[in-house]
C-alpha cells in the first residue's frame, strides 16, 4: 500500500502488538543507494509473526505502511515516506528433503537471497545460484520477478504466504501472475505482504554449483559497477537493452549533484557521499527524455519511488 502524508497518526514507542516503533529513523543507510528522508514512523521485525502483526496494527489504525527488505530496487524520497515503514528481517529458513533428488526450503520474506543461494549451493542444491549477486530480499523478489542470467524467481518458486486481511493465504506460483520484472503482487494498488515462500531445488554437484556463482561473480565485476547503486534502474525494453540505449544516447558518465550514471553500466545510476533522492531523479527525467527524443522508446522503471515527491519520477514530465 502506498504510503501519503500522514501527519495526525501517533504510536507509542511501544504499541500493544509488542512492536517497538521508532519516529523519524533515517532511511538512507537501509537502502543500496543511500539516499532518502526519515520514515515517519518505522518498525523493524525479525520474524514473519512480527511482520503480521505490523502490518495489522498499521491497517487497524489506518495508518498507510511500506515493507522494506534490502531496500535494493527501492528510490527513497528526500521528504521521507508517510506512515509506518517494516523493515523486515525475518530471515528464518527451514529446509526439508524430499528426495535425494529435491529439497523444499521455506524462507521468511526477510532472508536476503543472495544469502540463501551461496547457502543452498554450498550444500549442492541448485536452482537458485543466478541470485548470488542480487542484495534484496527474498519478499522482494517475489513481488518484482528479479532474475540475473537467464534465471528468475519464477522458476524456482513453488509458492507464497501472504497476509490477506489479518489471515495467511497460501498461493502456488501460477496464481502471482508472473511477468518481466512484474508479477500481479506488483500491479496490485494495494498488494498483499509476502511473509514467506516455498522454493524447490534439485541435487547437483557442489562444484558445479559454486562454478556457477564464480562465473556469475566475475562477469559482474567486470560488467557492472561497485559504488552504491539500486541495480538495473529501467527495465529492458522488448528487444533491446535499458544500458545500450543510454549509452547510446551519449548519456554514460552524466552526473547531477552527487549522483551519476555509470561509466561502466549505462542502466546503472550511482550515488556519492552527499548525493539525494532529487539527483537521481536529474537522471531518470534525462535519461527517459533523451531515449525517447532520440529512439522513440519510452523507458519504464524498474526501481519503485517511495515517500512523497513533488512530481513522481515514474513520469518524464515536470521539474526538480
Amino acid at each position: 500500500m502506498a504510503p501519503s502524508p500522514v501527519t495526525a497518526h501517533r504510536l507509542p514507542p511501544t504499541d500493544t502488538s509488542g512492536l517497538a516503533c521508532e519516529r523519524n529513523r533515517p532511511l538512507a543507510r537501509w537502502t543500496t543507494l543511500r539516499v532518502g528522508g526519515p520514515a515517519e514512523w518505522s518498525v523493524q521485525v525479525r520474524s514473519s509473526a512480527e511482520l503480521a502483526r505490523a502490518v495489522t496494527v498499521a491497517t487497524e489504525r489506518d495508518l498507510p505502511w511500506r515493507i522494506l527488505g534490502g531496500g535494493s530496487n527501492v528510490l527513497i524520497s528526500d521528504a521521507g515516506v508517510g506512515g509506518l515503514v517494516i523493515l523486515n528481517a525475518a530471515r528464518s529458513v527451514l529446509e526439508e528433503t524430499v528426495c535425494s533428488e529435491e529439497l523444499r526450503v521455506r524462507v521468511e520474506s526477510g532472508a536476503p537471497l543472495a544469502g540463501l543461494a551461496r547457502r543452498l549451493a554450498r550444500a549442492g542444491w541448485a536452482g537458485l545460484e543466478w541470485g548470488c549477486g542480487i542484495p534484496g530480499t527474498v519478499g522482494g523478489a517475489i513481488v518484482g520477478n528479479a532474475g540475473a542470467h537467464g534465471g528468475e524467481i519464477k522458476d524456482a518458486l513453488v509458492g507464497a504466504t501472504l497476509l490477506d486481511n489479518g489471515h495467511e493465504r497460501a498461493v502456488v506460483v501460477t496464481e502471482l501472475g508472473y511477468g518481466y520484472r512484474t508479477s500481479a503482487l506488483a500491479r496490485s494498488p494495494a498488494p498483499l505482504p509476502v511473509l514467506a515462500a516455498e522454493f524447490r531445488l534439485h541435487r547437483a554437484a557442489v562444484d558445479e554449483c559454486l562454478g556457477k556463482i564464480a562465473e556469475y561473480e566475475r562477469w559482474r565485476r567486470a560488467h557492472q559497477p561497485r559504488e552504491h547503486s539500486a541495480g538495473s534502474m529501467f527495465k529492458n525494453p522488448p528487444g533491446t537493452a535499458a544500458g545500450r540505449l543510454i549509452d547510446a544516447a551519449g548519456l554514460k558518465g552524466a552526473e547531477h549533484g552527487g549522483a551519476q550514471i555509470s561509466t561502466r553500466h549505462a542502466n546503472f545510476f550511482v550515488t556519492q557521499p552527499g548525493a539525494t533522492a532529487a539527483d537521481i531523479v536529474a537522471l531518470i527525467r534525462l535519461a527517459r527524455r533523451t531515449v525517447l527524443e532520440r529512439f522513440g522508446i519510452q523507458l519504464e522503471l524498474e526501481i519503485s519511488p517511495l515517500g512523497r515527491w513533488e512530481h513522481d519520477p515514474r513520469y518524464v514530465g515536470g521539474s526538480n
